[in-house]
Protein backbone atom coordinates (compact mmCIF):
# COMPACT_ATOMS: atom_id res chain seq x y z
CA UNK A 1 0.00 0.00 0.00
CA UNK A 2 1.15 3.53 -0.75
CA UNK A 3 0.18 6.86 0.76
CA UNK A 4 -3.47 7.73 0.17
CA UNK A 5 -3.75 11.02 -1.75
CA UNK A 6 -5.46 13.90 0.02
CA UNK A 7 -8.23 15.83 -1.79
CA UNK A 8 -6.60 19.16 -0.82
CA UNK A 9 -3.16 20.20 0.38
CA UNK A 10 -2.28 23.86 0.90
CA UNK A 11 0.05 25.24 -1.78
CA UNK A 12 3.42 26.72 -0.87
CA UNK A 13 3.84 24.27 2.00
CA UNK A 14 6.32 21.47 2.70
CA UNK A 15 3.50 18.94 2.39
CA UNK A 16 2.49 20.20 -1.07
CA UNK A 17 5.92 19.24 -2.42
CA UNK A 18 5.93 15.90 -0.62
CA UNK A 19 2.43 14.45 -0.32
CA UNK A 20 0.09 13.43 -3.17
CA UNK A 21 -2.98 15.63 -3.62
CA UNK A 22 -5.75 14.69 -6.07
CA UNK A 23 -9.28 16.08 -6.24
CA UNK A 24 -11.61 13.09 -6.86
CA UNK A 25 -13.74 14.98 -9.42
CA UNK A 26 -10.79 14.92 -11.85
CA UNK A 27 -11.55 11.28 -12.64
CA UNK A 28 -14.16 11.73 -15.34
CA UNK A 29 -16.10 9.40 -17.61
CA UNK A 30 -13.32 8.70 -20.08
CA UNK A 31 -10.23 10.65 -19.15
CA UNK A 32 -8.72 12.47 -16.22
CA UNK A 33 -8.65 16.26 -16.00
CA UNK A 34 -7.73 18.72 -13.26
CA UNK A 35 -6.84 22.36 -12.75
CA UNK A 36 -3.12 22.41 -11.99
CA UNK A 37 -1.87 22.97 -9.32
CA UNK A 38 -5.19 23.76 -7.61
CA UNK A 39 -6.66 20.25 -7.92
CA UNK A 40 -3.60 18.05 -8.37
CA UNK A 41 0.08 18.43 -7.48
CA UNK A 42 3.13 16.69 -8.93
CA UNK A 43 3.24 13.98 -6.23
CA UNK A 44 -0.43 13.41 -7.05
CA UNK A 45 0.43 12.92 -10.72
CA UNK A 46 3.09 10.40 -9.69
CA UNK A 47 0.45 8.57 -7.62
CA UNK A 48 -1.75 8.56 -10.74
CA UNK A 49 1.08 6.97 -12.75
CA UNK A 50 1.64 4.36 -10.05
CA UNK A 51 -2.08 3.61 -10.07
CA UNK A 52 -2.21 3.34 -13.85
CA UNK A 53 0.75 0.94 -13.84
CA UNK A 54 -0.87 -1.10 -11.08
CA UNK A 55 -4.06 -1.27 -13.16
CA UNK A 56 -2.05 -2.58 -16.12
CA UNK A 57 -0.63 -5.41 -14.01
CA UNK A 58 -4.03 -6.20 -12.49
CA UNK A 59 -5.56 -6.52 -15.96
CA UNK A 60 -2.71 -8.65 -17.29
CA UNK A 61 -1.52 -5.96 -19.70
CA UNK A 62 2.04 -6.35 -20.97
CA UNK A 63 3.91 -3.72 -18.87
CA UNK A 64 4.89 -1.39 -21.73
CA UNK A 65 3.32 2.01 -22.38
CA UNK A 66 3.79 4.87 -24.87
CA UNK A 67 3.62 8.33 -23.29
CA UNK A 68 3.38 11.78 -24.90
CA UNK A 69 2.60 15.37 -23.91
CA UNK A 70 0.98 18.39 -25.54
CA UNK A 71 2.60 21.80 -26.02
CA UNK A 72 1.85 23.61 -22.78
CA UNK A 73 4.52 25.03 -20.54
CA UNK A 74 3.72 22.67 -17.65
CA UNK A 75 2.86 19.49 -19.60
CA UNK A 76 6.44 18.18 -19.60
CA UNK A 77 6.59 18.44 -15.79
CA UNK A 78 3.27 16.60 -15.56
CA UNK A 79 4.50 13.90 -17.96
CA UNK A 80 7.75 13.43 -16.04
CA UNK A 81 5.82 13.00 -12.78
CA UNK A 82 3.44 10.53 -14.46
CA UNK A 83 6.30 8.51 -15.96
CA UNK A 84 8.00 8.35 -12.55
CA UNK A 85 4.88 6.71 -11.12
CA UNK A 86 4.60 4.32 -14.04
CA UNK A 87 8.23 3.25 -13.61
CA UNK A 88 7.65 2.80 -9.86
CA UNK A 89 4.91 0.35 -10.88
CA UNK A 90 7.42 -1.66 -12.94
CA UNK A 91 6.34 -0.34 -16.33
CA UNK A 92 8.61 0.10 -19.35
CA UNK A 93 7.87 3.67 -20.46
CA UNK A 94 8.41 4.62 -24.09
CA UNK A 95 8.46 8.41 -24.21
CA UNK A 96 7.48 9.64 -27.70
CA UNK A 97 8.10 13.29 -26.79
CA UNK A 98 5.81 16.24 -27.53
CA UNK A 99 2.80 14.93 -29.43
CA UNK A 100 -0.75 15.29 -30.55
CA UNK A 101 -3.14 12.87 -28.86
CA UNK A 102 -3.65 10.98 -32.16
CA UNK A 103 0.12 10.77 -32.60
CA UNK A 104 0.28 9.09 -29.19
CA UNK A 105 -2.51 6.71 -30.24
CA UNK A 106 -0.64 6.04 -33.49
CA UNK A 107 2.50 5.19 -31.49
CA UNK A 108 0.68 2.22 -29.94
CA UNK A 109 0.43 0.72 -33.44
CA UNK A 110 3.80 1.97 -34.69
CA UNK A 111 5.73 0.71 -31.64
CA UNK A 112 3.42 -2.29 -31.11
CA UNK A 113 2.77 -1.48 -27.45
CA UNK A 114 -0.48 -2.27 -25.64
CA UNK A 115 -0.98 0.92 -23.63
CA UNK A 116 -0.89 4.69 -24.05
CA UNK A 117 -0.99 7.73 -21.77
CA UNK A 118 -1.20 11.20 -23.28
CA UNK A 119 -0.71 14.22 -21.03
CA UNK A 120 -3.06 16.90 -22.33
CA UNK A 121 -5.78 19.30 -21.28
CA UNK A 122 -7.26 18.85 -24.77
CA UNK A 123 -9.32 21.94 -25.64
CA UNK A 124 -9.53 23.20 -22.05
CA UNK A 125 -7.90 26.58 -21.36
CA UNK A 126 -4.44 26.90 -19.86
CA UNK A 127 -4.41 26.01 -16.20
CA UNK A 128 -5.93 22.59 -16.90
CA UNK A 129 -4.06 19.33 -17.30
CA UNK A 130 -5.07 15.71 -17.67
CA UNK A 131 -4.36 12.29 -19.11
CA UNK A 132 -6.02 10.34 -21.93
CA UNK A 133 -5.16 6.68 -21.54
CA UNK A 134 -6.01 3.28 -22.95
CA UNK A 135 -5.04 -0.39 -22.98
CA UNK A 136 -6.96 -1.85 -25.93
CA UNK A 137 -6.03 0.00 -29.11
CA UNK A 138 -7.67 2.01 -30.59
CA UNK A 139 -9.84 2.39 -27.46
CA UNK A 140 -9.30 4.63 -24.46
CA UNK A 141 -10.56 4.23 -20.91
CA UNK A 142 -14.33 4.30 -20.47
CA UNK A 143 -16.33 4.67 -17.25
CA UNK A 144 -15.53 1.17 -15.93
CA UNK A 145 -11.79 1.56 -16.41
CA UNK A 146 -11.86 5.08 -14.97
CA UNK A 147 -13.79 3.97 -11.89
CA UNK A 148 -11.30 1.15 -11.35
CA UNK A 149 -8.34 3.51 -11.72
CA UNK A 150 -9.95 6.07 -9.42
CA UNK A 151 -10.32 3.44 -6.70
CA UNK A 152 -6.72 2.25 -7.01
CA UNK A 153 -5.34 5.78 -6.82
CA UNK A 154 -7.57 7.40 -4.20
CA UNK A 155 -7.45 4.36 -1.89
CA UNK A 156 -3.66 4.22 -2.06
CA UNK A 157 -3.63 0.75 -3.63
CA UNK A 158 -0.79 1.47 -6.04
CA UNK A 159 1.79 -1.34 -5.89
CA UNK A 160 5.48 -0.51 -6.46
CA UNK A 161 7.36 -3.18 -8.43
CA UNK A 162 10.81 -3.75 -9.80
CA UNK A 163 11.49 -3.66 -13.52
CA UNK A 164 10.51 -0.11 -14.42
CA UNK A 165 12.40 1.34 -17.37
CA UNK A 166 12.59 4.60 -19.33
CA UNK A 167 13.23 4.84 -23.06
CA UNK A 168 12.97 7.89 -25.32
CA UNK A 169 11.76 6.92 -28.79
CA UNK A 170 12.67 9.33 -31.56
CA UNK A 171 11.07 9.51 -35.01
CA UNK A 172 7.44 8.83 -34.12
CA UNK A 173 6.30 12.26 -35.32
CA UNK A 174 7.83 11.64 -38.76
CA UNK A 175 6.30 8.14 -38.94
CA UNK A 176 2.90 9.58 -37.99
CA UNK A 177 3.05 12.17 -40.79
CA UNK A 178 4.20 9.51 -43.27
CA UNK A 179 1.26 7.34 -42.26
CA UNK A 180 -1.21 10.21 -42.73
CA UNK A 181 0.09 11.16 -46.16
CA UNK A 182 0.83 7.76 -47.71
CA UNK A 183 1.11 8.21 -51.46
CA UNK A 184 -1.68 10.79 -51.72
CA UNK A 185 -1.12 14.06 -53.57
CA UNK A 186 -3.78 16.55 -54.59
CA UNK A 187 -4.64 16.59 -58.28
CA UNK A 188 -6.64 19.84 -58.02
CA UNK A 189 -5.42 23.17 -56.70
CA UNK A 190 -6.56 23.79 -53.16
CA UNK A 191 -5.87 26.72 -50.86
CA UNK A 192 -6.58 26.06 -47.18
CA UNK A 193 -6.49 28.32 -44.14
CA UNK A 194 -4.65 26.24 -41.57
CA UNK A 195 -5.80 27.39 -38.11
CA UNK A 196 -4.03 25.98 -35.08
CA UNK A 197 -4.48 28.70 -32.45
CA UNK A 198 -0.76 28.46 -31.59
CA UNK A 199 -1.38 25.01 -30.09
CA UNK A 200 0.37 21.68 -30.59
CA UNK A 201 -1.10 21.18 -34.07
CA UNK A 202 1.05 24.11 -35.21
CA UNK A 203 3.97 21.69 -35.40
CA UNK A 204 2.03 19.26 -37.61
CA UNK A 205 -0.77 20.68 -39.75
CA UNK A 206 1.10 23.15 -42.02
CA UNK A 207 3.72 20.53 -42.87
CA UNK A 208 1.03 17.93 -43.50
CA UNK A 209 -0.84 20.16 -45.95
CA UNK A 210 2.32 21.09 -47.81
CA UNK A 211 3.24 17.41 -48.20
CA UNK A 212 -0.04 16.61 -49.96
CA UNK A 213 0.25 19.61 -52.29
CA UNK A 214 -2.09 22.10 -50.62
CA UNK A 215 -1.38 25.84 -50.61
CA UNK A 216 -1.36 26.88 -46.95
CA UNK A 217 -2.71 30.17 -45.64
CA UNK A 218 -1.24 30.29 -42.12
CA UNK A 219 -3.44 31.28 -39.19
CA UNK A 220 -1.75 31.45 -35.78
CA UNK A 221 0.66 28.64 -36.66
CA UNK A 222 3.52 29.69 -34.39
CA UNK A 223 3.84 27.51 -31.30
CA UNK A 224 2.98 29.63 -28.25
CA UNK A 225 1.63 27.97 -25.14
CA UNK A 226 0.21 31.27 -23.86
CA UNK A 227 -2.41 31.10 -26.65
CA UNK A 228 -2.19 34.85 -27.35
CA UNK A 229 -5.15 34.99 -29.77
CA UNK A 230 -7.66 32.46 -28.44
CA UNK A 231 -7.80 29.04 -26.86
CA UNK A 232 -7.56 26.54 -29.76
CA UNK A 233 -11.01 24.98 -29.79
CA UNK A 234 -12.74 24.57 -33.19
CA UNK A 235 -16.11 24.16 -31.49
CA UNK A 236 -15.90 27.70 -30.06
CA UNK A 237 -17.38 30.46 -32.20
CA UNK A 238 -14.38 32.73 -31.51
CA UNK A 239 -12.06 30.39 -33.39
CA UNK A 240 -14.60 29.64 -36.14
CA UNK A 241 -15.26 33.36 -36.71
CA UNK A 242 -11.50 33.97 -36.98
CA UNK A 243 -11.20 31.13 -39.49
CA UNK A 244 -14.08 32.61 -41.52
CA UNK A 245 -12.42 36.02 -41.59
CA UNK A 246 -9.18 34.43 -42.85
CA UNK A 247 -11.06 32.62 -45.65
CA UNK A 248 -12.71 35.83 -46.80
CA UNK A 249 -9.47 37.80 -46.64
CA UNK A 250 -7.39 35.22 -48.52
CA UNK A 251 -9.91 33.78 -50.99
CA UNK A 252 -9.12 30.30 -49.67
CA UNK A 253 -11.15 27.24 -50.64
CA UNK A 254 -11.83 26.41 -46.99
CA UNK A 255 -10.37 26.63 -43.50
CA UNK A 256 -9.49 23.70 -41.28
CA UNK A 257 -8.87 24.32 -37.59
CA UNK A 258 -7.53 22.08 -34.84
CA UNK A 259 -7.81 21.99 -31.07
CA UNK A 260 -5.04 21.99 -28.49
CA UNK A 261 -4.16 18.30 -28.81
CA UNK A 262 -5.11 17.79 -32.46
CA UNK A 263 -7.82 15.17 -32.11
CA UNK A 264 -10.58 17.51 -33.39
CA UNK A 265 -11.09 19.39 -36.64
CA UNK A 266 -13.31 22.39 -37.45
CA UNK A 267 -14.38 23.43 -40.96
CA UNK A 268 -15.27 26.76 -42.60
CA UNK A 269 -16.21 26.71 -46.29
CA UNK A 270 -15.15 28.95 -49.18
CA UNK A 271 -18.00 31.40 -48.48
CA UNK A 272 -16.92 31.83 -44.87
CA UNK A 273 -19.78 29.67 -43.59
CA UNK A 274 -18.93 27.82 -40.40
CA UNK A 275 -20.02 24.20 -40.87
CA UNK A 276 -20.60 22.44 -37.56
CA UNK A 277 -18.79 19.12 -37.38
CA UNK A 278 -21.94 16.99 -37.44
CA UNK A 279 -22.89 18.50 -40.83
CA UNK A 280 -19.33 17.90 -42.07
CA UNK A 281 -19.87 14.32 -40.91
CA UNK A 282 -22.95 14.00 -43.12
CA UNK A 283 -20.95 15.37 -46.09
CA UNK A 284 -18.21 12.81 -45.39
CA UNK A 285 -20.71 10.00 -44.83
CA UNK A 286 -22.29 10.72 -48.23
CA UNK A 287 -18.89 10.53 -49.92
CA UNK A 288 -17.75 7.43 -48.02
CA UNK A 289 -21.06 5.67 -48.69
CA UNK A 290 -20.37 5.91 -52.42
CA UNK A 291 -17.08 4.07 -51.84
CA UNK A 292 -18.49 1.68 -49.21
CA UNK A 293 -22.29 1.29 -49.76
CA UNK A 294 -24.36 0.04 -46.86
CA UNK A 295 -21.98 1.37 -44.21
CA UNK A 296 -23.02 2.15 -40.65
CA UNK A 297 -22.18 5.52 -39.15
CA UNK A 298 -22.27 6.32 -35.44
CA UNK A 299 -23.30 9.86 -34.43
CA UNK A 300 -23.31 11.27 -30.93
CA UNK A 301 -26.55 12.51 -29.36
CA UNK A 302 -25.53 16.15 -29.95
CA UNK A 303 -25.45 15.59 -33.71
CA UNK A 304 -27.89 16.46 -36.47
CA UNK A 305 -30.79 14.14 -37.26
CA UNK A 306 -29.64 14.04 -40.90
CA UNK A 307 -27.59 10.88 -40.39
CA UNK A 308 -30.93 9.05 -40.15
CA UNK A 309 -33.13 11.23 -42.39
CA UNK A 310 -30.87 12.34 -45.28
CA UNK A 311 -32.32 10.93 -48.53
CA UNK A 312 -28.88 10.51 -50.12
CA UNK A 313 -27.60 8.38 -47.24
CA UNK A 314 -30.81 6.36 -47.30
CA UNK A 315 -30.43 5.80 -51.05
CA UNK A 316 -26.88 4.49 -50.50
CA UNK A 317 -28.08 2.08 -47.82
CA UNK A 318 -26.29 3.86 -44.99
CA UNK A 319 -27.40 3.12 -41.44
CA UNK A 320 -27.28 5.57 -38.51
CA UNK A 321 -26.59 4.73 -34.87
CA UNK A 322 -26.93 7.53 -32.27
CA UNK A 323 -24.76 7.03 -29.23
CA UNK A 324 -23.28 8.61 -26.13
CA UNK A 325 -21.16 11.74 -26.48
CA UNK A 326 -17.49 11.31 -25.58
CA UNK A 327 -14.43 10.14 -27.47
CA UNK A 328 -14.11 6.92 -25.48
CA UNK A 329 -17.81 6.03 -25.85
CA UNK A 330 -17.73 6.77 -29.58
CA UNK A 331 -14.51 4.83 -30.31
CA UNK A 332 -15.88 1.84 -28.44
CA UNK A 333 -19.24 1.95 -30.23
CA UNK A 334 -17.62 2.21 -33.68
CA UNK A 335 -15.51 -0.84 -32.92
CA UNK A 336 -18.33 -2.85 -31.29
CA UNK A 337 -20.79 -2.55 -34.19
CA UNK A 338 -18.22 -2.51 -37.02
CA UNK A 339 -19.12 1.00 -38.19
CA UNK A 340 -17.08 2.66 -40.91
CA UNK A 341 -16.94 5.94 -39.01
CA UNK A 342 -18.24 7.87 -36.05
CA UNK A 343 -18.99 11.59 -35.97
CA UNK A 344 -19.29 13.84 -32.93
CA UNK A 345 -20.61 17.40 -33.03
CA UNK A 346 -17.62 18.60 -31.00
CA UNK A 347 -15.30 17.84 -33.94
CA UNK A 348 -14.09 14.35 -33.05
CA UNK A 349 -14.21 11.99 -36.05
CA UNK A 350 -13.56 8.27 -35.72
CA UNK A 351 -12.57 6.82 -39.08
CA UNK A 352 -12.21 3.05 -38.93
CA UNK A 353 -10.59 0.59 -41.34
CA UNK A 354 -9.98 0.86 -44.21
CA UNK A 355 -10.01 4.68 -43.91
CA UNK A 356 -8.33 5.07 -40.52
CA UNK A 357 -7.55 3.08 -37.37
CA UNK A 358 -10.65 4.00 -35.37
CA UNK A 359 -9.22 6.66 -33.05
CA UNK A 360 -10.04 10.36 -33.28
CA UNK A 361 -7.49 12.27 -35.34
CA UNK A 362 -7.99 15.81 -36.61
CA UNK A 363 -5.09 15.40 -39.04
CA UNK A 364 -6.62 12.26 -40.57
CA UNK A 365 -9.92 14.10 -41.02
CA UNK A 366 -8.10 16.97 -42.74
CA UNK A 367 -6.47 14.57 -45.19
CA UNK A 368 -9.79 12.80 -45.86
CA UNK A 369 -11.55 16.12 -46.52
CA UNK A 370 -8.81 16.95 -49.03
CA UNK A 371 -9.32 13.53 -50.66
CA UNK A 372 -13.08 14.12 -50.74
CA UNK A 373 -12.57 17.44 -52.55
CA UNK A 374 -10.08 15.78 -54.88
CA UNK A 375 -12.72 13.16 -55.77
CA UNK A 376 -15.17 15.99 -56.50
CA UNK A 377 -13.05 18.44 -58.53
CA UNK A 378 -16.06 20.40 -59.77
CA UNK A 379 -17.46 20.96 -56.25
CA UNK A 380 -16.57 23.54 -53.62
CA UNK A 381 -17.06 23.00 -49.90
CA UNK A 382 -20.03 25.37 -50.05
CA UNK A 383 -21.54 23.30 -52.87
CA UNK A 384 -21.33 20.23 -50.66
CA UNK A 385 -22.85 22.14 -47.74
CA UNK A 386 -25.75 23.47 -49.81
CA UNK A 387 -26.46 19.97 -51.15
CA UNK A 388 -27.52 18.87 -47.65
CA UNK A 389 -31.12 19.26 -46.52
CA UNK A 390 -31.15 22.56 -44.65
CA UNK A 391 -31.55 22.56 -40.89
CA UNK A 392 -31.07 25.28 -38.29
CA UNK A 393 -28.62 24.23 -35.61
CA UNK A 394 -27.34 25.83 -32.44
CA UNK A 395 -23.71 25.81 -31.37
CA UNK A 396 -22.86 23.65 -28.38
CA UNK A 397 -23.83 25.81 -25.41
CA UNK A 398 -22.51 25.14 -21.92
CA UNK A 399 -24.16 26.69 -18.86
CA UNK A 400 -22.08 26.41 -15.68
CA UNK A 401 -22.91 23.63 -13.24
CA UNK A 402 -20.44 22.46 -10.60
CA UNK A 403 -18.84 19.04 -11.07
CA UNK A 404 -20.15 18.00 -7.65
CA UNK A 405 -23.75 18.83 -8.64
CA UNK A 406 -24.12 18.42 -12.41
CA UNK A 407 -25.11 14.75 -12.53
CA UNK A 408 -27.77 15.16 -9.84
CA UNK A 409 -29.05 18.28 -11.61
CA UNK A 410 -29.13 16.42 -14.93
CA UNK A 411 -31.06 13.50 -13.42
CA UNK A 412 -33.77 15.91 -12.24
CA UNK A 413 -33.87 17.67 -15.63
CA UNK A 414 -34.26 14.34 -17.44
CA UNK A 415 -37.18 13.47 -15.13
CA UNK A 416 -38.83 16.82 -15.89
CA UNK A 417 -38.42 16.46 -19.65
CA UNK A 418 -39.72 12.87 -19.63
CA UNK A 419 -42.69 14.07 -17.55
CA UNK A 420 -43.27 16.89 -20.05
CA UNK A 421 -43.48 14.29 -22.84
CA UNK A 422 -45.74 11.96 -20.87
CA UNK A 423 -48.02 14.89 -20.07
CA UNK A 424 -48.47 15.78 -23.73
CA UNK A 425 -46.25 18.84 -23.52
CA UNK A 426 -44.44 20.66 -26.30
CA UNK A 427 -41.10 22.28 -27.12
CA UNK A 428 -41.04 25.26 -29.46
CA UNK A 429 -44.74 24.74 -30.08
CA UNK A 430 -44.15 21.22 -31.40
CA UNK A 431 -45.43 17.93 -30.00
CA UNK A 432 -42.77 15.82 -28.31
CA UNK A 433 -42.45 12.54 -30.22
CA UNK A 434 -39.81 10.82 -28.08
CA UNK A 435 -37.26 11.44 -25.32
CA UNK A 436 -34.01 9.48 -25.79
CA UNK A 437 -32.17 9.13 -22.47
CA UNK A 438 -29.05 7.20 -23.53
CA UNK A 439 -26.96 10.28 -22.62
CA UNK A 440 -28.93 13.01 -20.87
CA UNK A 441 -32.21 13.78 -22.63
CA UNK A 442 -32.59 14.29 -26.39
CA UNK A 443 -36.15 15.52 -26.82
CA UNK A 444 -37.27 14.68 -30.39
CA UNK A 445 -40.20 16.60 -31.88
CA UNK A 446 -42.86 15.56 -34.38
CA UNK A 447 -41.09 17.31 -37.29
CA UNK A 448 -37.62 15.90 -36.51
CA UNK A 449 -36.44 18.92 -34.56
CA UNK A 450 -34.89 18.27 -31.19
CA UNK A 451 -33.32 19.73 -28.06
CA UNK A 452 -30.64 18.10 -25.91
CA UNK A 453 -29.38 18.59 -22.39
CA UNK A 454 -26.60 16.47 -20.94
CA UNK A 455 -23.70 16.85 -18.52
CA UNK A 456 -20.23 17.68 -19.79
CA UNK A 457 -17.80 14.89 -19.04
CA UNK A 458 -14.78 17.20 -18.89
CA UNK A 459 -15.78 20.55 -17.42
CA UNK A 460 -18.18 21.89 -14.76
CA UNK A 461 -21.00 22.48 -17.23
CA UNK A 462 -24.19 21.17 -18.68
CA UNK A 463 -24.35 20.90 -22.48
CA UNK A 464 -27.29 22.18 -24.53
CA UNK A 465 -27.80 21.71 -28.31
CA UNK A 466 -30.92 22.28 -30.43
CA UNK A 467 -31.90 21.78 -34.08
CA UNK A 468 -34.92 22.68 -36.21
CA UNK A 469 -35.62 21.51 -39.79
CA UNK A 470 -38.04 24.44 -40.23
CA UNK A 471 -36.64 27.85 -39.25
CA UNK A 472 -34.32 29.90 -37.11
CA UNK A 473 -37.38 31.12 -35.21
CA UNK A 474 -38.35 27.56 -34.32
CA UNK A 475 -34.75 26.80 -33.30
CA UNK A 476 -34.86 29.71 -30.86
CA UNK A 477 -38.26 28.65 -29.56
CA UNK A 478 -36.98 25.13 -28.90
CA UNK A 479 -33.95 26.52 -27.07
CA UNK A 480 -36.06 28.91 -25.00
CA UNK A 481 -38.32 26.08 -23.86
CA UNK A 482 -35.39 23.80 -23.03
CA UNK A 483 -33.73 26.66 -21.15
CA UNK A 484 -36.94 27.32 -19.21
CA UNK A 485 -36.76 23.77 -17.85
CA UNK A 486 -33.05 24.17 -17.07
CA UNK A 487 -33.78 27.41 -15.16
CA UNK A 488 -35.89 25.43 -12.68
CA UNK A 489 -32.51 24.36 -11.26
CA UNK A 490 -31.04 27.35 -9.35
CA UNK A 491 -27.49 25.95 -9.29
CA UNK A 492 -27.17 26.21 -13.10
CA UNK A 493 -25.26 29.35 -14.08
CA UNK A 494 -24.68 31.39 -17.21
CA UNK A 495 -23.95 30.07 -20.69
CA UNK A 496 -20.50 30.35 -22.26
CA UNK A 497 -22.25 31.21 -25.55
CA UNK A 498 -25.83 31.24 -26.74
CA UNK A 499 -27.96 31.83 -29.83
Amino acid sequence: MTKTPAPTVAQNTWEFLRDPMITPTGFREYDARWKYPDEINLPGVTALGLGLGTQMHARGIDPVIAVGNDYRDYSLSIKNALMLGLMQAGIHVKDVGPALSPMAYFSQFHLDVPAVAMVTASHNPNGWTGVKMGFDRPLTHGPDEMDELKGIVLEGRGQPRDGGKYEFVDGVMEAYLDDLVGDFRMSRKLKIVCATGNGTASAFAPALFERIGVEVVPSHNGLDYTFPHYNPNPEAMEMLHDMAASVKASGADLALGFDGDGDRCGVVDDEGEEIFADKVGVIMARDLSKLYPGSTFVADVKSTGLFASDPELQKLGAKADYWKTGHSHMKRRVKEIGALAGFEKSGHYFLAEPVGRGYDCGMRVAVEICKLLDRNPDKSMSDLRRALPHTYSSPTMSPYCADTEKYDVLARLVEKLVALHEGGGTLGGRKIEQVVTVNGARVILDNGGWGLVRASSNTPNLVVVCESPESDAELRAIFNDVDAVIRTEPSVGEYDQTL
